[in-house]
């Protein structure tokens, strides 16, 4: 059990929007929780979100994770609502602010990805509403001069036979008695809520309005910025020429900041036509000379002439392919990709009176806070992060680029501004998801089983990126510059000292043999790099599922037996994949002239299989159906698991037949959806997802759905055609 000194100040942040009543924590480590002491105690209490219960009755919820579309907002509320006894919507559930008590368990941070927050919260946030729920249970026995046994709670409401007291009424004495730490969870029979699919409490808000995204942050005052950044990453200002731009209407200020020249009206509009009215002239960087067209090229010399680091090794590792008679062996490749996000990235900042307030969504609003103390050399209680919906996150908004560019322009041009990123921008100035290729080589024995699996990948890695930006804002001032360097330090760690586990994982882990090894060779170019929905599963589901199908084919084996007969020790994975080939009909597709094909992959501890029915013709690969089976423990809303698995195959699909960054002197060749096209509604299949029935804790549904799909289709069109894609995107021509 951890305990975290609040100051003051803090508490009173956290529990100004209720005032008052039942406050009860939610525990990191799942074990006791603690009262919160009052506003006007210092004190110390441990936990990562939670609820309260005022005298007039209000709910709330404090939320610790981000909504970015995932349904964390509807799902962590329904686990408060369930042990509660209330409806979700009768709760309040707010972003929570910056705080240890909201540090996800998984990362250390407060931060939200890898698809954990379920995972982290489920059973924690289920004790600490059972916990309150019990307070009040034994409050109300007290006042009413009764037994617990002849009270029960429904809806808001304590009932003593027919007589209902709102749970507010006993609020105040419940906050003056030890709060009940172990209190019963409800059992599996008795959900009300947990497990039935039901409208998200976000789904009203967001459809009319009323939900605020960071873009809808508006208040008397504020002014818009754009900002103009050198269209080769890591370049900065040499000289320029304001003199056109600080003459249009509307302008008020044009400031540098270290990687552009800003420039904040009255409106996005006039800042958009004066910043394209400046004359700039940039320092650039060596990534000026890049281009990536190469890219391929150079990563496959790296394979050639170098072994990289060992990332994992069983048995005999490759070296059991020494004495095999049939070695099968195959390359794939996987370009860079953008995130694209519906909601370009954008972030509101104001520096007034020694305060500094952000608004932005973003997936890490502690890292967020880091920086703006930073930026603006305040103290950290008056730095306050206001985090809001996110139109999008994909592992984007886990980066804070544009947050350090808009407390930035606030701080030069002393004004509150929110800085909007064009589309333009946001295509040809992101963190992108990393090039991969990998080469496998295998052996399978006479029974159809594989026998030894090696694999060699190479490209760069995402981490030190993430670490220049974020050490030096969590540590700021540390010995004069030391955090600056260490951050620099971790591209030498991952290229010579240890593989980022980003760069390697889904590549091996899921299917039997006795010997199997994993190389990484680290080739970086320079390109900035970002996580991307599903990380390094998102290009090692396609290299490792169409590996595994040609290593079925090879073995004339069916790809769905070679798949179970390969998985005997992963109970849960071999299961999903019998239960998506008996659901899809495997071998008999549903329309005529159309074909098969079949993947499965586990990630963030979920497993998934799919399988894609395709047809070819005049080189244009249709995707027409997709049946996804998950397993993901229980689930908490069916419908937003079926939500997830739908956006994460079309969200896949658009990288599998459109996805491709193309670099050239440095520069971003893409800039809109004209040129990185999103998958349309006419190109979008029938999608079915069946979900697994598990009494287990829940894992990972924001990603999962991803990984397989690529491969599905490109195996789909090998039973069409019987020619083998090998590169992402899948093309014929």
């Amino acid at each position: 059990m951890r305990k975290v000194t609040s100051s003051r100040r803090d508490f009173i942040k956290l529990v100004s929007v209720a005032g008052g009543g039942l406050i009860v924590g939610v525990p990191l480590s799942g074990c006791a929780t603690t009262r919160l002491p009052e506003p006007n105690q210092a004190g110390t209490y441990q936990g990562d979100a939670f609820i309260q219960i005022t005298p007039s009755n209000e709910i709330h919820f404090y939320m610790g994770r981000s909504e970015m579309g995932q349904g964390t907002f509807d799902g962590l509320t329904t686990l408060v609502a369930e042990e509660l006894n209330i409806h979700p919507s009768a709760i309040t559930t707010h972003h929570a602010p910056v705080h240890k008590a909201f540090v996800n368990s998984d990362f250390g941070v407060q931060g939200t990805g890898g698809s954990t927050s379920m995972k982290v919260s489920f059973l924690p946030t289920r004790q600490s509403a059972a916990n309150a729920r019990q307070a009040i249970l034994l409050a109300a026995a007290e006042q009413l001069d009764t037994s617990v046994d002849n009270l029960r709670m429904s809806e808001g409401n304590v009932y003593l036979g027919d007589k209902a007291y709102p749970y507010g009424t006993f609020a105040e004495l419940a906050s003056n008695r030890d709060i009940p730490t172990d209190a019963s969870l409800k059992a599996k029979e008795d959900f009300q809520f947990i497990g039935k699919s039901s409208p998200r409490i976000d789904g009203q808000p967001k459809s009319t309005g009323t939900a605020e995204f960071g873009i809808d942050v508006d208040f008397p005052g504020l002014k818009k910025a754009i900002l103009k950044r050198c269209p080769v990453a890591g370049g900065t200002v040499k000289a320029f020429d304001d003199k056109n731009a600080k003459n249009m209407p509307g302008v008020l200020a044009v400031v540098v900041i270290e990687n552009g020249v800003a420039v904040v009206a009255d409106n996005t509009w006039q800042a958009k036509q004066a910043a394209e009215a400046l004359k700039i002239q940039w320092n650039y960087p060596e990534l000026k000379s890049f281009s990536s067209e190469h890219i391929k090229a150079t990563l496959q010399k790296a394979l050639d002439e170098d072994h990289g680091e060992k990332a994992h090794k069983e048995g005999n590792g490759g070296k059991g392919l020494t004495n095999a008679d049939n070695i099968i062996t195959a390359e794939y490749w996987a370009p860079y990709l953008a995130h694209a996000t519906m909601e370009p990235m954008n972030c509101t900042a104001r520096i007034e009176n020694g305060v500094c307030d952000v608004w932005v969504g973003c997936q890490s609003p502690q890292v967020a806070k880091g920086i703006a103390k930073h930026i603006s050399g305040l103290d950290d209680d008056n730095v306050h992060i206001h985090s809001t919906f996110m139109g999008g996150g994909f592992g984007r908004r886990g980066a804070n680029d544009y947050i350090t560019e808009a407390v930035s322009i606030a701080k030069a041009a002393r004004l509150p501004v929110q800085l909007v990123w064009t589309r333009e921008d946001d295509m040809q100035h992101d963190l992108y998801r990393p090039p991969a290729l990998t080469r496998f080589s295998a052996s399978i024995d006479d029974n159809g089983l594989i026998d030894t699996y090696a694999v060699n990948s190479a490209g760069p890695n995402i981490t030190p990126y993430l670490m220049q930006e974020a050490l030096p804002a969590m540590l700021p001032g540390f010995m004069g510059g030391v955090a600056e360097w260490a951050a620099e330090k971790t591209h030498g760690v991952f290229a010579n000292w240890m593989v980022e586990p980003a760069s390697v994982e889904g590549l091996f882990e899921d299917y039997d043999t006795p010997n199997k090894e994993v190389r990484h060779v680290t080739v970086d170019p320079g390109v900035p790099l970002g996580y991307w929905r599903a990380v390094g599963h998102s290009f090692s589901g396609f290299f490792k599922e169409s590996f595994i199908d040609e290593l079925a084919i090879s073995a004339n084996r069916d790809p769905v037996q070679f798949r179970l007969d390969n998985t005997a020790n992963d109970k849960k994975l071999n299961h999903v994949i019998r239960v998506a080939a008996d659901k899809a009909n495997w071998g008999t597709p549903s329309r005529p002239g159309t074909a098969q094909g079949f993947a499965a992959h586990t990630s963030f501890l979920a497993k998934v299989a799919q399988v894609a029915e395709v047809s070819v013709s005049n080189d244009e690969i249709t995707v027409h159906k997709v049946v996804c089976v998950i397993d993901c423990g229980q689930v908490v809303n069916p419908d937003t698991v079926k939500a997830q698995m739908e956006g994460s195959i079309i969200f896949g699909l658009t990288a599998a037949l459109h996805g491709q960054i193309d670099i050239v002197d440095g520069v971003v060749q893409q800039s809109n959806f004209h040129n990185y096209p999103m998958l349309r509604m006419p190109q979008s299949p029938e999608i079915e997802v069946h979900i697994i029935d598990s009494e287990e804790t829940p894992v990972g549904v924001g990603e999962p759905g991803l990984p397989p799909i690529a491969a599905a289709v490109a195996n789909g069109v090998y039973a069409a055609i019987g020619k083998r894609l090998r590169s992402l995107p899948l093309t014929l021509s």
